[in-house]
C-alpha cells in the first residue's frame, strides 16, 4: 500500500469521521470530489454535493491547495483532515 495513506476525515455538517485511504498520485481537487461523492452516499444524502468543498488539516490548520498532487502535500498516514463545505 506504498501509493496510499491512511487519514481520519472529519466531516463537521454531519458530526461523523471516517478512516480512510486516499491515492498519493492524485490531484488533492480530485480527492475532494471523490470524498464528496462517497461521503454523500455514505450518509443517505445527509452531505450535500457541492464543488465548493475545501480540504483543511486538523492540526495545522492548512488549507490544501486543489491543484497539489496528494504525494507533494504534508499528508502521511495518521493525518486528521477536514472536509468542509
Amino acid at each position: 500500500m506504498n501509493n496510499k495513506v491512511l487519514v481520519r476525515l472529519v466531516v463537521p455538517e454531519i458530526d461523523n469521521i471516517y478512516d480512510i485511504y486516499l491515492p498519493i498520485n492524485k490531484k488533492i481537487g480530485n480527492i475532494i470530489l471523490l470524498l464528496n461523492k462517497a461521503i454523500s452516499e455514505l450518509s443517505g444524502g445527509d452531505f450535500p454535493l457541492s464543488e465548493f468543498n475545501k480540504l483543511y488539516n486538523a492540526t495545522t490548520n492548512t488549507k490544501y491547495d486543489p491543484d497539489l498532487l496528494l504525494a507533494n502535500t504534508d499528508i502521511k498516514n495518521g493525518t486528521k483532515l477536514i472536509l468542509l463545505i
